[in-house]
């Protein structure tokens, strides 16, 4: 079929979906930018310690608690990210459990949950002394910093120096939980230390690193000496935990829930969870928009000891989202054959995916993609979003809700609705589509989009899907080692 044969089949199915789902695309005014990104948390206590840029608000999670009578949990979040999720349940005393594969977000989780199960006034005591000490100002041992090619110089020497005497002095503090709590603190801090800067799809490097990338000139502004850094982090953490411990006492005041964490893939996970398990699922999965979190967080990978090897591994074990991801072949194996083939014809017979997926195939083989990896990476995105979503069919309690955030995105100036294609495919395997949340204000596409094929906006999304009971044949459906879980 003709490129521009397609790209009419692609508008037409493109506008029958749309007329699917008119009735639940709804213009939510209550919903913005801020509110459905991390630049809410700047200010809350807790979520502010580490800037997690791809998360959403806390706001946003209370909202959605509120708006949607969510009142008992469990509550599953498998993108957990830096525990957003997690943690907002668990203030409103709900039981949380929380998927992550990236073991810096991992490590976020943990201890945060560690420090909220801390004596807030003792702890604060503890990292004000130290933030007073500045010990890594003096003469003394130092820890090496673990790097990869792509931390490699990635901080002034000054600054290196007293990040690992830190290291050193925080590894001798005595008990676990404070060693892990002051080694969170330098996690937080790293980027605005280094000469790089986050964004999306690798590390931005300032030209004063010596390591330039790109033929534009990149100025990422103060670069914070450590000291600096890290003073403000411990005191700014022994500010929200004082601050914790002023709270009066009330009788009546909400128990903490649970929080859990299961470290790996989703994919991996959710097939082991069992059945019927879950109250509501509020999540965001990485967007289908080409960003490498293994690269934007390697220098915190880096300190957590992960090698080159290592960044590979969890590359390709990430929802694919990257160029570089291959297909995973070993799914097959880890899901029940009957919700494998479910999801997998799910996605398959999606009508306006498909013809996208042709279309961006006729791209690559006439050489006109940015990369020939885009319909790789599109398609097996689509495809493991379709298992993630059969599984959160099999693990949520009949009526209950999943809430999602994505994007939609744009490639080859064609527009991939991935709000509409994902809810379809929900509807396909235990999902009533409720709602799309659709933000009053949408976002532009790449600069290499607009540049070549025009400027559009896209709509940015709040799914509100509701579990359905299963089909009858669904019933028995196994684990891949044989056991039920019913």
């Amino acid at each position: 079929m003709s490129p521009d044969r397609l790209l009419t089949r692609i508008d037409k199915a493109d506008a029958e979906l749309t007329a699917r789902y008119s009735k639940v695309l709804e213009v939510n005014q209550d919903l913005d930018r801020t509110l459905v990104s991390f630049q809410a948390n700047k200010t809350e206590h807790g979520h502010r310690w580490c800037k997690y840029k791809e998360g959403f608000s806390a706001a946003l999670v209370r909202y959605l608690l509120a708006r949607l009578g969510i009142r008992r949990g469990p509550v599953l979040d498998p993108f957990a990210g830096s525990g957003t999720t997690l943690f907002v349940a668990s203030e409103c005393g709900l039981d949380a459990v929380g998927i992550e594969l990236l073991p810096s977000s991992a490590e976020i989780i943990e201890v945060r949950e560690m420090i909220q199960r801390a004596e807030a006034r003792p702890l604060a005591d503890a990292l004000r002394a130290l933030a007073r000490k500045r010990s890594w100002e003096e003469n003394g041992q130092r820890q090496p910093l673990a790097e990869l090619a792509v931390t490699r110089g990635a901080y002034p020497a000054a600054t290196r120096v007293c990040l690992e005497r830190y290291l050193h002095d925080a590894r001798c503090a005595g008990s676990e939980k404070l060693v892990r709590i002051l080694r969170f603190a330098a996690l937080s801090i790293l980027e605005s230390v280094s000469y790089t800067r986050k964004d999306g799809q690798y590390l931005r490097w300032d030209d004063r690193s010596g390591r330039r990338r790109g033929t534009k000139p990149f100025d990422k502004g103060k670069i914070l000496d450590f000291t600096t850094a890290i003073v403000a982090k411990l005191q700014e953490m022994a500010e929200d935990l004082a601050a914790q411990d002023r709270l009066p006492a009330d009788e009546s005041a909400t128990t903490a829930g649970r929080i859990s964490l299961h470290r790996g893939s989703c994919l991996d996970v959710l097939p082991m969870l069992d059945r019927r398990a879950f109250s509501a699922i509020v999540t965001s999965p990485p967007y289908c928009n080409r960003y490498d979190y293994t690269r934007t967080y390697a220098l915190e990978l880096a300190m957590l000891g992960v090698d080159e090897s290592g960044l590979k591994d969890l590359r390709q074990a990430m929802l694919s989202c990257t160029v570089e991801n291959k297909r995973k072949e070993h799914l097959r194996e880890r899901f029940p054959t009957s919700t494998y083939n479910l999801a997998t014809d799910a996605c398959e017979q999606q009508e306006l995916l498909q013809l996208t997926l042709a279309y961006l195939d006729q791209c690559r083989a006439a050489g006109t993609t940015n990369n020939p990896g885009i319909p790789r990476m599109v398609r097996n995105y689509f495809w493991e979003l379709s298992l993630v979503i059969a599984q959160c069919a099999r693990v949520l309690k009949p009526g209950s809700p999943l809430v999602m955030v994505n994007d939609n995105v744009r490639y080859q100036g064609v527009h991939v609705p991935v709000d509409l294609i994902l809810s379809d495919i929900a509807s396909q395997v235990g999902f009533d589509v409720e709602k799309i949340w659709v933000l009053p204000k949408g976002k532009g596409n790449s600069s290499q989009q607009m540049g070549r094929h025009g400027r559009a906006e896209l709509r940015k999304c709040v799914y509100v899907w509701r579990r359905r009971g299963w089909p009858k044949d669904e019933h028995a459906d196994a684990a891949p080692n044989g056991d039920r879980r019913d």
